[in-house]
């Protein structure tokens, strides 16, 4: 299991690892440093956009290989 999980806030995504922000702008999700601030969860932030489950299951596994690649 990866560090990140759909449970984890944009707030605490984006000021712990700064290098997601990159990709949540690639995948259509701004976020607080990106101009638009979003509360809620990365799942809230993903369903709120209109991604799916199987969508967000993905951003997460990408975003734990971002921060940690040779897990």
């Amino acid at each position: 299991m990866g560090i990140i999980d759909k449970n984890i806030t944009i707030d605490e995504l984006v000021n712990s690892f700064p290098q997601s922000v990159s990709y949540l702008m690639k995948q259509g999700i701004r976020c607080i440093r990106c101009g638009e601030p979003i509360w809620g969860t990365l799942e809230t932030a993903s369903l709120e956009k209109g991604f799916s489950e199987s969508d967000i299951e993905r951003f997460v596994n990408e975003l734990n290989l971002l921060i940690c690649p040779n897990q």
